[in-house]
């Protein structure tokens, strides 16, 4: 395999680790991370369903290759997944105890409103991380699969949508927060 790939690979399984690692860490960990709806639960699926094929897309040869000759656009895709996995993992280690599985989609009463690191800039940065890390990973394999990144931003948009109305209606503060940060590029969006 070349180094490339076993980059994009380890950086998954680091993403990935350090997730589970923080997950079990976190109060409640039992109780707090159980899907219950059927919805829940079908997103939950759909999320493995879309982990497995990326961790396949990793390990073959190009699919749905862009270039036949990719060495620039594979440097540009492996710089961005670098910075997305890095700005991904750096967020959820500072939200902490903080953090809500996307399938729970709870407040619990123990959240606080985090507003340091990169936090105090944008409400969304493990979002913004994972996309600018697919849209990387995606680039970095030559693979036109880069355009279903778009679609699932759309997606990702409805979700913080969703979650900044609950976390107004549940966090002292957040509204103002809102209104001093941007949703996932500092200064712009």
């Amino acid at each position: 395999m070349d180094p490339l790939r076993l980059y994009l690979l380890g950086g998954l399984l680091l993403h990935k680790l350090v997730w589970e690692v923080l997950k079990r860490r976190g109060r409640n960990s039992g109780r707090f991370f159980r899907t219950t709806t059927p919805l829940a639960r079908a997103a939950k699926l759909v999320k493995i369903g879309i982990l497995a094929g990326i961790l396949v897309q990793t390990l073959v040869a190009d699919v749905l290759p862009i270039l036949a000759e990719p060495a620039w656009l594979r440097r540009i895709g492996a710089a961005l997944f670098t910075v997305g996995l890095g700005v991904a993992i750096g967020a959820r280690v500072q939200l902490g105890d903080n953090w809500s599985d996307i399938e729970a989609g709870v407040v619990q009463p123990a959240h606080r409103l985090v507003t340091v690191g990169i936090y105090r800039w944008v409400r969304h940065p493990i979002y913004a991380g994972d996309l600018v890390l697919l849209a990387g990973l995606e680039l970095a394999l030559n693979s036109w699969l880069v355009l279903l990144v778009p679609a699932l931003a759309v997606v990702v948009y409805r979700q913080t949508l969703k979650e900044e109305q609950a976390l107004a209606a549940s966090l002292p503060g957040y509204a103002d927060y809102c209104r001093r940060t941007r949703r996932f590029v500092p200064f712009l969006f």
